[in-house]
This record gives C-alpha cells, structure tokens and sequence, in this order.
C-alpha cells in the first residue's frame, strides 16, 4: 500500500468511494469536481490517497488556516478495513500538517456515524460537548443522500 499526494488524477476515484461510504455528507458544490479542485490548491500538500496498485482505497482530506486544521471526509474501502489504512492516512495528513504550522486539528463526525466516531476517539481526538457547532451556507447548495 502506498499513501500518496491526492491530486485531481484522483477525484473520480475518490468521490465514488466517498458515494459508498455510511457517514459521509456530501454537497454537488463542495464535493464535486470544482470544489475539490479548489480545496487541493489551497491545501496541495495535506490531502491523501491509499492505492494498492492501481486501486485507490482510501482518502483523507486535511486543510488549514496557518493555526488550525480541519480533517475532512476520510474513508477506507470497507473491504480494505482493519489493515492500518486509515491511520497510516489519518498521520500522513497530522505530520503534513504539522509541518505547515498548525498545533491544534479539528474534526466534525455526524453523531450517528458510530463506526467513525470511534476510530477517532482511539487516535486520542477528543468529543467536545461545551461547543455548538454552526453553519451558514452562503449559497444553494444540492446535499446527496444515501
């Protein structure tokens, strides 16, 4: 397995295996083709994909601020899981973070994506309950469902 740079090469690989993944939300305006494009140049050096061989099976996106990190929309085939994929993918993008500066990274998990929430509760991040989170969407955007 090898984790690798994501770039725009891997888009249409990676948004199918985001489509299958339980817990992902996903937006036409965000997620599709222009939104990722943009977050890959703003973030060329903290996205990542896992290929074995040909074969991408997983991603993780990361971006920053210069301070602080967000990790976005990581997913591991569900027949690749357990094999160390995800947390060989979850410290590529921490370190590449890291060196850009950033010392504290956050995360949003829907509360009902069990599996998820508990990956990232064994990697030491830690639930917060004394925050609210908000959103404001500053145009329309088309949400696809499962």
């Amino acid at each position: 397995m090898e984790i690798l740079k994501m770039t725009m090469d891997d888009y249409e690989a990676v948004y199918a295996l985001w489509l299958k993944t339980a817990g992902i939300g996903l937006t036409d305006l965000d997620d599709g083709r222009e939104g990722i494009e943009q977050f890959l140049k703003r973030n060329p050096n903290t996205c990542f994909v896992a290929r074995e061989g040909e074969r991408l099976v997983g991603v993780i996106l990361g971006g920053n601020d210069g301070r602080r990190g967000a990790l976005y929309h990581a997913a591991v085939e569900e027949s690749e899981r357990g094999k160390g994929i995800g947390t060989a993918l979850t410290r590529a993008c921490l370190e590449a973070l890291r060196q850009e500066g950033v010392t504290r990274v956050t995360l949003a998990a829907y509360g009902h994506n069990e599996s998820g929430n508990d990956y990232w509760e064994r990697r030491g991040f830690v639930l917060r309950d004394d925050l609210m989170y908000r959103t404001k969407d500053l145009v329309q955007m088309e949400t696809i469902k499962k």
